[in-house]
């Protein structure tokens, strides 16, 4: 049990996926502008981790024992086609959030943080429980980080900033910060 602590607050918040590794910063800087819809689009990544886990998991074990060098096709394969699930399934129950996400929701798809989570489960030899463990602490983490940063965003919206920092490079310093605070994180557990 301590072992699958460890392995979702090190994917929380150790290694963060965005904030530590780099990985899904498109959805990190182009989707957090407003609290729902980058809490929203952290609940569809979280399922699309989970489900990605899960496959990557039956793939490895089961179907890809003696063809390893199919690993990332196929984990690009299953990583497309449940965002196109998840797509459609959005689009039904709520077009406002569909069409709020925009490009965006599409490019989950091609978010690395989502096929980097199938090949460090796969590489760390990971089963079944730590796999999905380890999904919903990296998805959870990547929701966080897109909350908090939408969260930020928000507040110097409302803030007196000068002109020369609006933009994109506020966006860019506020990712530098919270990157630099989510270090702080690293001694957290000092067994390893």
């Amino acid at each position: 049990m301590n072992e699958l602590l460890w392995i979702f607050v090190s994917a929380l918040l150790i290694n963060n996926f965005v904030l530590s590794y780099f990985l899904g910063l498109c959805p990190f800087l182009g989707v957090s502008g407003r609290l729902d819809t980058a809490f929203r689009l952290g609940l569809a990544t979280i399922f699309v981790m989970l489900i990605t886990a899960l496959c990557s998991w039956f793939l490895n074990t089961y179907v890809l024992i003696h063809a390893p060098y199919l690993r990332l096709i196929s984990f690009i394969v299953v990583i497309a086609s449940t965002v196109q699930f998840i797509e459609m399934v959005i689009k039904k129950l709520s077009p406002a959030l569909f069409k709020a996400l925009g490009i965006f929701l599409p490019l989950i798809t091609t978010n690395c943080a989502i096929l980097g989570l199938a090949i460090f489960a796969t590489n760390r030899g990971y089963g079944l429980a730590e796999g999905l463990v380890f999904a919903l602490g990296a998805g959870a983490g990547f929701t966080l980080a897109l909350v908090l940063m939408a969260g930020i965003r928000e507040e110097v919206e409302l803030s007196d900033v000068p002109a020369l920092l609006r933009g994109t490079a506020m966006n860019l310093i506020i990712a530098g910060i919270l990157s630099m605070a989510f270090m702080g994180f690293a001694g957290l557990f000092s067994s390893a």
